[in-house]
């Protein structure tokens, strides 16, 4: 594949804190050993399939959109496509570095309410397990992004966390549909926003949704909306 990218970057702001946008401090900890990186290193299986459609399909430029030990950037970088890996954590982003041996990936480190790369850059992003931490203003601010880095038609992938989910409620609110868990020993200590699917519709303007389902993400109880959407 050629290493030739077309993304140019538009700008490179120091890491600061983003309000309740926190939850990259826990997920730096973890990343940083091998235990803390030992469940997220195989890529998920609905990722992989539709990253095989979209790759007959000619889609080439991705961003994996909290890549975290870049379990999708590697795999997407596999299947041909030009790849963006970019996270808040560094010890995320030093990690997935060193596991690529080619410069088929393009390393960030930023957040996900103001990604370093102009308009209209990718055909395909992917954000497993990412914009939900924070609160409802995060969320919209973080769609907004993924909205202005997507060409229009492009493919957007992902999950948010559902009110079907068994921890809905538990915790402190601090905000609306927003809680933390206190004396977690996981990234719950930090806020999570949760949704329906009023939410979502509300949310999602200027996106179309190709497939969105409400179910099981991991373990029993712990359900997720799992989403693949295209911009307008």
């Amino acid at each position: 594949m050629s290493t030739e990218f077309p993304v140019c970057i538009e700008r490179s702001e120091k890491l600061k804190d983003k309000k309740t946008a926190t939850a990259y401090l826990e997920w730096d900890r973890r990343w940083k050993t091998e235990e803390g990186r030992s469940n997220w290193l195989k890529p998920e299986p609905e990722v992989m399939s539709v990253a095989h459609f979209l790759r007959k399909a000619r889609i080439s430029r991705a961003l994996d959109l909290g890549c975290g030990v870049g379990r999708h950037s590697i795999f997407l970088a596999s299947l041909g496509f030009s790849v963006v890996a970019l996270d808040a954590s560094p010890s995320a982003i030093a990690f997935t570095r060193s596991q690529v041996k080619s410069d088929d990936i393009i390393f960030l480190i930023g957040f996900m309410t103001e990604l370093p790369i102009k308009h209209c850059s990718f055909d395909y992003l992917l954000a497993w397990n990412v914009i939900y931490h924070g609160n409802r203003s995060i969320v919209r601010q973080s769609l907004g992004e993924i909205r202005r880095v997507l060409r229009p038609g492009g493919f957007f992938q992902g999950t948010m966390l559902s009110k079907s989910d068994h921890r809905y409620g538990l915790g402190r609110k601090i905000a609306a549909d927003t809680y933390i868990l206190k004396g977690a020993k996981d990234d719950r200590a930090h806020p999570h926003f949760y949704c329906n699917a009023t939410d979502l519709a509300e949310l999602f303007a200027g996106f179309d949704f190709v497939d969105l389902v409400d179910r099981k993400h991991e373990t029993a109880g712990s359900n997720h909306w799992h989403f693949l959407a295209k911009r307008i």
